[in-house]
């Protein structure tokens, strides 16, 4: 009888907390005898990163503090609160650990209890749905956090400090101090009273102070030098020390490690740091006179997204800047390729497509364009535009932008066509579509003009939009081609990997993952007449539009964001390691906690497919 008590207190306890107050009765009766009461003195570790974990756990008294895999405090646990679903939902072993801060009793639910109940009762399953997307989002930023905290141009000073001081005693004279800077190479010179740093010489200081003065070598060193100079700590950002060279105007910032001299900076290492960046980059670019100085100018984006990806960029950011520089590349080139061959005939848009249209480049990028001429097109102005293409895409060959396998390019005559023949391709695909071809020809749906009359582009795009959500049949082919793109992780959540060939045994991640995303949104912004063509932004238009749930669009925000944050990580990598780039990714190199997030975000992919393929089995989209 005093366990029928002891139970019925539990059930009573259970039905004041979220989410068993959704339960009906019965079902918390049946529950309760099925759980287990544990007790974890203060400090006991109930769940550690790296092991496996097979229950959910509910406080009963007490707290417990939840951490990341780097220590990080993620959530605190008191009283109804529950832990462990997301390692139930995505699979050992677990990313968190769970500690308790004070003597804590749980009540533990087993692995097969906590499925039969997500099964049997949608709201119960949903409540965990949504600790799992709050779990996904604190991935994503985790994943996007540097070492040191710092964006392009907050490099700390200590990095760019790589020879040590030369330094000249304070009681040396100028024809001294100039030998050595001579023999040393270098600029300036830190002059020292013993260990304490008394001032700096320049090479300007010599100019102007000693040559230009009429003072010969034997004057002192501490008459001409800057005494007592401004400094800059190593921990300091580069970004703030370049203001401060400036509001000063002076090239030479001694580095001190608290007493000590560790080095100088001068203007031109920030400006080889200034070079990394992307908008510096892409002006670089407009300057070149000629295709090889746009192609050694191009040759520096591998190292800036390297640069990127150990600061603090997300991988939407990171496709932005590889996009404009692309962009950058391709107008350059265009130009060029005018001067060369004269005015064009007839006004055309040059425009991109695929990942470059939704500004989400990645490296490794082939190139895929087309060119929309103006209707006024005479025979004989088309060989002009043959022409045109075959420069251009020649060049960004040169710069590292390969030929498209599948010849998406402007250089084949199928995609170098007048407005009005493009509008008549559309047209097929849109009204009397073939499977094949509607997935060979799925990329033409990602199109924006970089060069050129933009309102061809322009007409065009209104076509699309205004006639793509009444095809039905296009969307119901274009869906099944989205939901056939699988993630590549299997029934038990191993991944698929490529069984032989070059990439054997590696993960395609682009293909299965990136891919399957985009082809999802894409989808759902056809069938809305969206103007979006950036996959996050064609989520939100399907959210804003309530074809689909706020949470499951801010899932697979979250997952499209990792697993392209992933895929450029591993880029970067290959960069580093003076390897090409490619999409290809062996399990061995991804961290656990790499692996971990990225079977979630593969599930969250595969289940917006399936609720996608339901939709379009019913032949409309809602």
């Amino acid at each position: 009888m005093a366990l029928d008590v002891e139970l019925a207190e539990i059930r009573d306890f259970l039905a004041a907390q979220e989410p068993f107050a959704d339960l009906p009765q019965e079902a918390l009766t049946r529950l309760v005898p099925r759980l287990t009461v544990e007790y974890h003195r203060r400090g006991t570790a109930i769940m550690t990163p790296g092991r496996d974990s097979v229950h959910l756990y509910v406080v009963r008294s007490g707290a417990v503090d939840m951490r990341d895999a780097i220590g990080t405090l993620v959530d605190r646990g008191e009283v109804g609160d529950c832990f462990g679903s997301t390692t139930l939902l995505g699979g050992n072993p677990s990313t968190f650990s769970v500690v308790a801060i004070e003597d804590t009793l749980t009540l533990a639910m087993g692995a097969a209890t906590f499925a039969e109940l997500c099964n049997d009762h949608r709201e119960f399953g949903e409540f965990f749905d949504a600790q799992r997307t709050r779990r996904m989002a604190g991935a994503v930023a985790a994943k996007q956090a540097s070492a040191s905290g710092g964006a392009i141009l907050k490099t700390r000073m200590s990095e760019l400090a790589r020879k040590a001081p030369i330094t000249v005693s304070v009681r040396a004279n100028v024809r001294e101090a100039a030998q050595v800077m001579s023999d040393a190479g270098v600029s300036s010179l830190l002059v020292m009273d013993g260990e304490r740093l008394a001032g700096i010489i320049t090479d300007r200081d010599l100019r102007n102070r000693v040559l230009a003065a009429g003072r010969d070598g034997t004057t002192p060193l501490a008459d001409v030098m800057s005494a007592n100079p401004v400094t800059a700590r190593a921990d300091g950002l580069a970004f703030e020390a370049m203001l401060e060279m400036v509001a000063r105007n002076i090239h030479h910032l001694p580095l001190m490690d608290g007493d000590q001299v560790i080095g100088v900076v001068t203007t031109t290492d920030l400006m080889r740091l200034e070079q990394a960046n992307p908008v510096y980059i892409a002006g670089d670019i407009a300057k070149q006179k000629d295709s090889a100085g746009v192609a050694a100018a191009a040759a520096r984006l591998p190292r800036v997204v390297e640069s990127l990806v150990a600061q603090d960029a997300s991988a939407a950011d990171m496709g932005r800047i590889v996009t404009s520089v692309g962009d950058a590349v391709e107008r350059r080139l265009i130009a060029l390729a005018e001067e060369r061959l004269g005015a064009p005939p007839v006004p055309y848009c040059w425009v991109t497509l695929g990942s470059r249209a939704r500004m989400e480049q990645a490296l490794a990028a082939d190139q895929d364009n087309a060119l929309i001429i103006d209707d006024a097109a005479q025979p004989a102005d088309l060989d002009y535009f043959a022409q045109f293409a075959e420069l251009v895409t020649g060049w960004l060959v040169e710069a590292g932008y390969p030929r498209c396998p599948g010849d998406v390019m402007a250089t084949n005559p199928k995609w170098r066509i007048t407005l009005r023949e493009w509008k008549h391709v559309f047209g097929e695909w849109l009204n009397a579509p073939v499977p094949d071809a509607i997935l060979r020809a799925s990329i033409f749906f990602d199109m924006r003009p970089v060069a050129g009359d933009a309102q061809l582009y322009a007409e065009l795009d209104d076509l699309v939009r205004s006639q793509a959500p009444s095809s039905k049949r296009f969307l119901s082919h274009l869906a099944g081609a989205a939901v056939a793109n699988e993630p590549p992780v299997g029934f038990f959540r191993g991944f698929v990997l490529e069984k032989e060939g070059e990439h054997a045994h590696t993960l395609d991640i682009k293909r299965g993952g990136v891919g399957a995303v985009v082809d999802l949104a894409r989808v759902h912004a056809l069938a809305l007449g969206l103007p979006a063509r950036n996959t996050d932004e064609r989520i939100a238009g399907a959210v804003a539009a309530k074809v689909m749930g706020a949470a499951r669009g801010a899932d697979l925000r979250d997952a499209f964001e990792f697993i392209s944050y992933v895929r450029m990580s591993h880029q970067a990598a290959q960069v580093k390691a003076g390897t090409p780039p490619d999409n290809h990714i062996s399990p061995d190199e991804l961290s656990s906690f790499d692996k971990r997030h990225l079977r979630e975000a593969f599930g969250i992919v595969r289940s917006a497919q399936s609720t996608l393929g339901t939709v379009y089995g019913t032949g409309k989209l809602g």
